[in-house]
């Protein structure tokens, strides 16, 4: 791996949110996990503006982040980058304030399956993008649809 400079060394802390993606086992669950855990205080207890806002910057800085760190290690969507899951995790959680455990596990769960299996359009828009760009979208397809799957089951429930 060629030597870091100090924008890359930052660039990939934040792809990675920090050591979370580069734990030895499944770092976009450990991401999305961290994401889940984090959201009722960092992201839902924000007015709805806020939280559009708060994606469009996650948005930015990670498709920067995520285009440095495929650089810096030499690799297209390296496993290590879990900003991918932030960004798709809140996104799924984006109209649901003061979420239940229940709906943050459910959201979770719908989240990381829309992720893992990737079906279309998800996977077209991981390869449709170029960068850093298609690593966030793809999270984002998925996280709108594991959104409107939790639409659903909210619906039924009440």
């Amino acid at each position: 791996m060629p030597s870091r400079s100090p924008l890359d060394t930052f660039a990939t802390a934040l792809a990675t949110l920090g050591p979370i993606g580069h734990f030895p086992k499944a770092p976009g669950t450990w991401g999305s996990l961290a994401s889940i855990i984090a959201a009722p205080w960092l992201f839902l207890s924000m007015p709805l503006w806020w939280r559009i806002l708060v994606l469009a910057a996650i948005l930015a800085v990670g498709t920067w982040a995520c285009d440095r760190a495929e650089k810096v290690y030499e690799k297209k969507d390296p496993g290590c980058v879990v900003v991918d899951e932030l960004f798709g995790q809140w996104l799924t959680l984006l109209f649901f304030p003061g979420l239940s455990v229940l709906y943050l596990g459910l959201a979770f769960a719908l989240f990381r399956l829309f992720d893992i299996f990737k079906p279309w359009p998800v996977k077209w828009a991981e390869t449709a993008f170029p960068g850093g760009l298609g690593v966030m979208i793809d999270d984002g397809v998925a996280g709108l649809y594991a959104m409107g799957c939790l639409h659903a089951v909210a619906a039924l429930i009440g």
